[in-house]
C-alpha cells in the first residue's frame, strides 16, 4: 500500500466522521454474510476532497462488517493498470477508483477479469460490452446550485472560482453554482480559472489571491488551497464536496456536500447479490437519492439573508419532489 505521511489526527477525524455518517446509511444486510473484498485505487491522497468521500464510505462499510477494504493512494496514471491487475489477481471482488486519465487502459484491464466488479469514476457512460465495469461521478449539482444562492446573497458582485480541470464533472458543478448565485443577484461577475491539477493547494491559493486582487469578495473553493487564500485576505468562500467550515470558521459560509454512501452501498449490495452489471451509478449522487446535501450554516447561522434561506428551502423542496431540475451544463465555464 502506497502511503504518504499526513497528520494522524486529520486522517483519524476523516475516517471517524465517515464511520459515524456512513453507519446510518448502510443497507440492512445479514450480519452472518461474509464481507466482500474491496480495494480502492486513488491517484491522489485520500484526504483530497473527491477521493475522501469514496474512502470514508468504504471505511464506514468496513466498520459495519460489510467489506474487507484496502486501498492504494497516489497511484500515477501510468501505474494504474498494474495496480488494478494486482488487486484483481489477489482475489478482490470489487475495485473502486477513478479512471478519468486512464479510461482506455482501465477498461482493457477490466475486460481481462470478468469475475471482478469495477466501480470507477469516469467521464463516460457504461458499456454493455463490458458488463463488469460500472461508472459513477459526483452529480452534486443540486447542492452546488443551493450553495450558489447563498453565495450570491453574500457577495457584492464579484466571485472567483478556482477549479482543477475543465472536465464535465467540474464544469457542471460550476455552472450550477453560477446559476444559483444569479438567482440572488443576476448582475454577479465571475472570475474563472483552472489550475491543471487535482491536488496542488499552493497553486490554487496563488490563483485565488490573484482573483481577490481583481476584486473578488467571495471564492468558490473547488480545490484545496482556495479557502486558505480567502481566510488570509478576509473574504468569504463556498466549499465543495466536503465541509471544511471547522478549519475556516470565519471564511466558509456553506458547502455542497457529496455523500458517496448510497453509491458504494448499492454496488456492494449488487456484488453480494451476484447482480452487479454495467450501470451509471452517478444517479445515486443526486439530492433525491441522499447523495448530496447543503452543509449546515454553523458559524454563519443568522448571517445569511433570510430571503436567500427562504429561496434555498423552496428550491430544495422542489428538487426533492422533482418539480425543479437543476440544469446540467458540461461546457467549460467562462469568466464574465
Amino acid at each position: 500500500m502506497h502511503k504518504m505521511m499526513y497528520s494522524t489526527s486529520r486522517r483519524s477525524l476523516l475516517i471517524g466522521a465517515g464511520a459515524a455518517l456512513g453507519a446510518g446509511l448502510l443497507p440492512r444486510i445479514a450480519s452472518a454474510q461474509t464481507p466482500i473484498k474491496v480495494a480502492g485505487i486513488y491517484t491522489v491522497p485520500v484526504e483530497q476532497q473527491w477521493v475522501s468521500r469514496i474512502h470514508v464510505a468504504a471505511e464506514a462499510a468496513k466498520a459495519a462488517g460489510q467489506v474487507d477494504y484496502t486501498y492504494t493512494e497516489n497511484t500515477s496514471n501510468t501505474d494504474y493498470p498494474r495496480v488494478m491487475r494486482e488487486y484483481a489477481e489477489s482475489g478482490v471482488q470489487l475495485i473502486v477508483g477513478e479512471i478519468f486519465g486512464v479510461e482506455q487502459e482501465a477498461r482493457e484491464v477490466a475486460a481481462e477479469y470478468p469475475d471482478v466488479a469495477f466501480l470507477m469514476g469516469s467521464s463516460f457512460m457504461p458499456d454493455e460490452a463490458l458488463p463488469n465495469l460500472a461508472v459513477f461521478d459526483n452529480y452534486i449539482q443540486d447542492a452546488s446550485y443551493l450553495s450558489g444562492i447563498i453565495a450570491g446573497a453574500m457577495t457584492k458582485g464579484n466571485i472567483g472560482m478556482v477549479g482543477g480541470f475543465p472536465i464535465p464533472e467540474v464544469n457542471r458543478l460550476m455552472h450550477a453554482f453560477m446559476a444559483g448565485a444569479k438567482e440572488s443577484n443576476p448582475e454577479i461577475k465571475f472570475q474563472i480559472s483552472f489550475i491543471g491539477s487535482w491536488f496542488d493547494p499552493p497553486k490554487a491559493k496563488e490563483t485565488a489571491f490573484a482573483m481577490i486582487e481583481n476584486g473578488a469578495d467571495m471564492l468558490y473553493a473547488e480545490r484545496f488551497g482556495v479557502s486558505d487564500a480567502a481566510m488570509e485576505k478576509g473574504v468569504l468562500a463556498i466549499g465543495n464536496v466536503i465541509d471544511t467550515q471547522a478549519d475556516y470558521p470565519e471564511t466558509v459560509v456553506a458547502s455542497a456536500l457529496w455523500q458517496f454512501e448510497p453509491t458504494f452501498n448499492a454496488a456492494v449490495a449488487a456484488v453480494q447479490a451476484g447482480s452487479f452489471k454495467a450501470a451509471n451509478y452517478g444517479t445515486y449522487s443526486l439530492m433525491k437519492e441522499g447523495g448530496c446535501s447543503l452543509a449546515p450554516l454553523g458559524t454563519f447561522e443568522g448571517k445569511v439573508p433570510e430571503a436567500a434561506l427562504a429561496l434555498v428551502a423552496e428550491k430544495e423542496a422542489a428538487i426533492k419532489s422533482g418539480a425543479f431540475t437543476v440544469e446540467v451544463n458540461d461546457e467549460e465555464p467562462k469568466s464574465s
